[in-house]
């Protein structure tokens, strides 16, 4: 492991967060005088509370990845070549544009959890023309970047916490929310349009 891969782990950690919630907050606040943030749903133990707290707590882990590399925690042997840890530090930074892009796209949009009392627009143009949630798929992206850069057993527990919780907040808070919502679009869009991928996780209507 070069000493630099954690320290730029933990740098590319940092303008992630930077762009993709501090920057994004900030022009949302801007634009129409509120952040964006709705925080937990659902009452305390349930799978919707869950989905919440076990993304911050990959994400909790995605800084620690990089922190445990600098303090000397061995990198695993399958993933520790020069050639991925370059390779995810170039994945890594287009992902996190594509963060910030994916994010912009949604417009006025733009939310961090649910409200149930709240109706926005259903945004399906842009990146959301080819799947339904681009910035979950960056943020997947995101974090196996920085895994392939500093690839400790800290680092890659945090990014399968990241799949599981998006996993779970996008099929049990957001899907919900959003059928209950635009129960006459948002079907039909479910059934053209992959989850993640192009042409995976369709739904019947």
């Amino acid at each position: 492991m070069s000493i630099l891969s954690p320290y730029g782990a933990l740098s590319l950690f940092a303008v992630y967060l930077v762009v993709g919630f501090g920057i994004r907050t900030w022009l949302q606040v801007r634009r129409t005088g509120d952040s964006g943030f709705r925080g937990l749903s659902g009452r305390t133990g349930s799978a919707e509370w869950w989905a919440g707290i076990l993304f911050g707590a990959a994400l909790l882990l995605g800084a620690l990845g990089p922190v445990a590399g600098i303090l000397g925690l061995a990198d695993l042997a399958a993933l520790d070549h020069d050639f991925l840890a370059a390779g995810g530090m170039a994945l890594a930074l287009l992902a996190i544009g594509g963060t910030l892009l994916t994010q912009m796209a949604m417009g006025d949009s733009w939310r961090v959890g649910v409200d149930e009392g709240e109706r926005t627009e259903l945004v399906m143009s842009g990146p959301f023309r080819v799947v339904r949630n681009p910035i979950f798929t960056a943020m997947v992206a995101t974090g196996a970047g920085l895994v392939l850069v500093v690839p400790n057993i800290v680092a890659v527990v945090g990014w399968l916490l990241l799949v599981f919780a998006i996993e779970l907040q996008v099929r049990v808070v957001e899907e919900p929310y959003l059928r209950r919502q635009h129960d006459e679009n948002y079907p039909a869009y479910c059934a053209r349009v992959g989850r993640f991928v192009p042409g995976l996780g369709l739904v019947e209507r």
